[in-house]
Formats: structure tokens, sequence, C-alpha cells
């Protein structure tokens, strides 16, 4: 996998991918049209993060590239990558149970705080993705 070079992009299948975890200066891109809404990327090699009509869908510490980036509340799934290790947060559904899996092994259940956030952690080598599935229980 590699960087997003124009940092957010519709693919072929609806997915999105964004983010460029190798940029060494925060860079953004607004008012990009998806799905009837308009999505705005903040990214660099510190933190990547992906709004939607000004609330946060995605955002990640440190930036990470992002690809096949589909779903709704109940079902999210994605492919990352990042220099190493990263922290995540995405917006669901408030205080809902999910169930975490990453490469298809399962991390148990979170729960969603009252606005809706779940955030997880991946263990990531340079160069390496991770495929990460959050499912609605």
């Amino acid at each position: 996998m590699s960087v997003v070079e124009e940092l957010i992009r519709e693919e072929g299948d609806g997915s999105l991918s964004f983010g460029n975890y190798e940029l060494d200066s925060k860079t953004k891109k607004a008012d990009f049209p998806y799905d009837g809404a308009s999505y705005k990327i903040k990214t660099f090699k510190e933190i990547t993060k992906l709004e939607r009509n000004g609330t946060m869908v995605y955002e990640s510490v440190p930036g990470s590239t992002v690809t096949n980036f589909k779903g709704d509340k109940s079902e999210l799934s994605f492919d990352v990558e990042a220099p190493g290790d990263l922290s995540f947060t995405v917006e669901l559904e408030p205080d809902t149970l999910y169930r975490l899996d990453v490469d298809g092994e399962s991390f148990g259940s979170i729960q969603t705080n009252l606005g809706g956030k779940l955030s997880a952690s991946v263990e990531l080598d340079a160069g390496k993705k991770a495929s990460v599935k959050i499912t609605k229980m």
C-alpha cells in the first residue's frame, strides 16, 4: 500500500482512500464531494483527520494512510498503514457495543462513548497494513 498523493480520492468500488503520513507539514484538502456530503482531510506524519460536513469521521495518531474505507454506523471497514503503531478514533452510534477485528482476528468488544466515538490501537510495522473491521453487536 502507498500513501494517497492527492490526499483523498474515491475508489472504483465506491470506497474512500485518504491520508499521507509521509508529509512533514500539515496539508489539507476541503470540500471533497462524496456520497452527498462534503469531506475535509488534514494529514501529515503526526495526525490524519477526516471530517464529513464538519463532523469527525476518522482520526489517527500518528498520521496514517487509509484505503477501502467504507461502511455506516453498523459496520465499518478499512485498511490502514502508518510508520508504526497507531491509535485511531472513529465516530459511530453513541453508547453502542461494537466488535473489533484486525486482520481477521477478533479483539473483542468496545463500547462507544456518549458522543459515539470508538478508540482503538493497532500494532503496525512500517510499510505494513492492517485490515480493520468494526461491526455493531
